[in-house]
């Protein structure tokens, strides 16, 4: 069990966490045919689009309502049916995505009742799905905004309908990149399942040039696949902060579902291979029986090199389980773990100490740390350390592949040991 603590210093030097709307509208980019909508101001939007482009190197569509002080002082109803109908107009989204920020949830916008107005006045927007999701940013981050958009679209999108057998819904954390989607939807289907994840990064943020542009996403979960995860026989939900649109979905169409906190390390994809197979009734495929071979046989290659290492930690909260529990089951300590928000997880960690608080706190505790892991924020950080970066999270945005990256899987365990692993060789003390 570990202490959780609080930084109680009145500003954040140096940040760690992100906002809310900003892991919000990452949720939504993994929808086919989608346009994230930030209902504030014009700078809202610019500084998420900034840091998603540099992050992923790829366009990013994202619009705003475009509110600015007198809208904010009378309301911003008529910016927010004026977007919609430009957006439709020009855009042709099959969803809009819409997210609050700090500037109108502090106004207090009536947004429910703002949505069902303009679909009053506009009845050409009845088969238009309008997904809302509340994302303050002067509270919680990136993962709870990621989470609470999920939750959002399972609740207002699915339709009940006759079970599909063996189709199965994958929920998947902000914890994971799109590789690593990649990844587990490939493993999925390999025992003869059907998988719709929700949301989609791998099909719309995996670094592919389309035959023509588009202002919208042009991969991932589509509208219709999302009226129909409600048929599914059941639920993988991939990253603590999943469960709560798994139960949505149990609440609402008696869908069974499994929670895996993550998917790195020896136990933990045994666990899910486990699982997969009760579910299919199929045994586990050949090829991830070799895998498990290759990933034993790095074990030993690598675990002189990790044995008795202090790694300093600074990452959202699904990411830092995974992390943790990966690098302890290598003999590694974690000196410093630093989150952003509350997790029901961070009581859970196999440490003593948990910090919410930003990059200067994680600098102090990481002290006589070998590694830090932290997002590319932590570069300063980690050179006046003396130590080596292992850059986990979002932003990274001095690496390139950052869509392809994966560390889930027997095949992506691997690639994380090898990669720890060889700074670990490059800095022996």
């Amino acid at each position: 069990m570990a202490t959780i603590t609080k930084q109680k210093k009145s500003v954040a030097i140096n940040p760690l966490k992100q906002s809310q709307p900003l892991g919000a509208a990452l949720a939504f980019l993994g929808l086919k045919g989608m346009m994230p909508l930030f209902h504030g101001s014009q700078g809202c939007t610019a500084f998420a689009k900034v840091l998603l482009v540099r992050h992923f190197r790829e366009a990013i569509p994202l619009s705003t309502t475009a509110m600015n002080e007198v809208t904010t002082v009378l309301g911003g109803e008529d910016n927010v049916e004026q977007a919609i109908l430009t957006l439709v107009e020009k855009s042709k989204p099959e969803i809009i995505g819409l997210c609050t920020t700090g500037l109108t949830e502090t106004r207090g916008d009536d947004m429910e009742g703002i949505i069902k107005n303009i679909r009053k006045r506009h009845p050409e927007l009845d088969k238009l799905p309008i997904v809302f999701v509340s994302t303050p940013d002067y509270k919680g981050a990136l993962q709870d905004g990621y989470a609470a958009a999920v939750e959002s679209i399972v609740r207002e999108l699915p339709e009940p309908g006759r079970i599909i057998p063996n189709r199965v819904t994958i929920l998947v954390s902000s914890a994971f990149t799109p590789g690593d989607v990649e990844e587990i939807k490939e493993i999925v289907e390999a025992f003869g399942l059907e998988a719709i994840a929700v949301p989609d990064l791998s099909a719309s943020l995996d670094g592919h040039l389309d035959d023509s542009y588009q202002a919208v996403t042009t991969s991932g979960t589509s509208a219709k696949e999302l009226r129909e995860i409600g048929n599914s026989v059941f639920t993988l939900a991939i990253g603590e902060s999943m469960r709560g649109a798994a139960e949505i979905l149990q609440q609402k169409f008696k869908i069974p579902y499994e929670l895996f906190p993550h998917l790195s390390g020896l136990d933990a994809i045994d666990n899910f291979l486990q699982a997969l197979e009760d579910i299919s009734a199929r045994p586990v495929p050949q090829k991830y029986r070799r895998q498990r071979n290759q990933l034993l046989d790095a074990m030993l290659d690598t675990h002189f090199y990790f044995g008795r290492k202090r790694v300093s930690l600074g990452l959202e909260p699904d990411l830092l389980w995974s992390i943790t529990c990966f690098l302890q089951s290598m003999g590694a300590e974690v000196h410093a773990a630093v989150t952003t928000t509350k997790s029901p997880l961070l009581q859970q960690m196999p440490i003593d100490k948990v910090v919410i608080g930003d990059l200067e706190e994680l600098e102090t505790l990481a002290k006589g740390s070998d590694l830090l892991i932290t997002n590319s924020q932590g570069k300063a950080t980690a050179d006046r350390l003396g130590i080596p970066l292992y850059r986990q999270g979002i932003p990274i945005y001095d690496r390139l592949g950052n869509g392809f990256s994966c560390k889930v899987g027997y095949t992506g365990t691997i690639k994380l040991l090898f990669d720890l692993g060889n700074l670990f060789w490059n800095t022996k003390r």
